[in-house]
């Protein structure tokens, strides 16, 4: 019988990486699933995930994980799923420096560190995947989500760089560009604004109200929100095929934003997104 192949999620505690740890599992795969908090295992260990306690801020986490994962599987590592993030929300000008620096660590540092530790053990065996779940605000920016869409543009430049780096090793890195997906994501965006954005005192208050309105709950629906299975179908090429494509948009919005920003002169194209909500 083949040695399942072995792969390493991260932000399992729900969403996106949650749905995608119990898809692959059921798909024959391996699954090494990172979580930060210890009640979250046990629901992944039930359906016979192996639950690893990881957390992107802590360095040390990073290194006990990779330690881990090589022990238990002999070196193997066939791919990894960059997916454990946060969006900040807030004006640029109303963002504290420390907050923007919180979200580079978790979004961008921490995932670099990791890609970092398992592309030896990949390199080992000549060949691997390595899966950056970043955002369509990787490629197209957004009003008052600056401090997310610089984390992630970030990261598809470091991304699109260490896939031309890797060329010819066997390893191939691939960049999924989600629009609205269900996810824990709206409510943890509104933990952030309370924590570190001063609502009332801000020139942006009145969009601030309609935006915590919508993310409460009590705005407008999103129609083009999609489940994490449409997150997964592109994982899942991205994982499998012989060529994968360096680019994987999800969602209309997703698909839509990337054609018009190709399309579009710059500042028609600005102002379009200044009006997008």
């Amino acid at each position: 019988m083949a040695e399942s192949r072995t792969i390493v999620v991260t932000g399992c505690s729900s969403g996106i990486g949650a749905y995608c740890a119990r898809a692959l599992r059921a798909d024959g795969w391996r699954v090494f699933a990172t979580v930060r908090k210890t009640e979250d295992m046990p629901p992944l260990e039930a359906d016979g995930i192996e639950a690893l306690l990881m957390d992107y801020t802590q360095p040390e986490t990073i290194s006990a994980l990779v330690k881990t994962v090589a022990e238990r599987s002999g070196g193997r590592i066939d791919a990894l799923f960059n997916n454990g993030a946060y969006g900040q929300p807030g004006a640029v000008e109303d963002l504290p420096t420390q907050a923007l620096r919180d979200q580079f660590e978790t979004n961008v540092f921490g995932w670099h560190e990791l890609t970092r530790q398992v592309i030896p053990l990949m390199r080992r065996r000549g060949e691997g995947r390595i899966v950056q779940c970043s955002s369509i605000l990787g490629l197209v920016p957004y009003r008052y989500r600056g401090a997310y869409t610089a984390s992630k543009f970030a990261l598809e430049g470091l991304s699109v760089t260490l896939r031309m780096e890797l060329q010819g090793s066997g390893i191939h890195v691939s960049l999924i560009e989600p629009g609205p997906i269900a996810s824990r994501f709206t409510a943890n965006a509104l933990a952030k604004i309370r924590e570190h954005i001063d609502v009332e005192n801000s020139p942006h208050a009145i969009e601030y109200r309609r935006q915590l309105a919508r993310l409460e709950g009590s705005g407008p629906i999103n129609r083009h929100k999609l489940g994490p299975e449409a997150v997964y179908a592109v994982l899942t090429h991205a994982l499998n095929s012989k060529k994968p494509k360096p680019h994987y948009p999800v969602t209309t919005p997703a698909k839509q934003g990337m054609i018009l920003k190709r399309l579009l002169p710059a500042d028609l194209f600005y102002r379009l997104m200044r009006w997008t909500d």
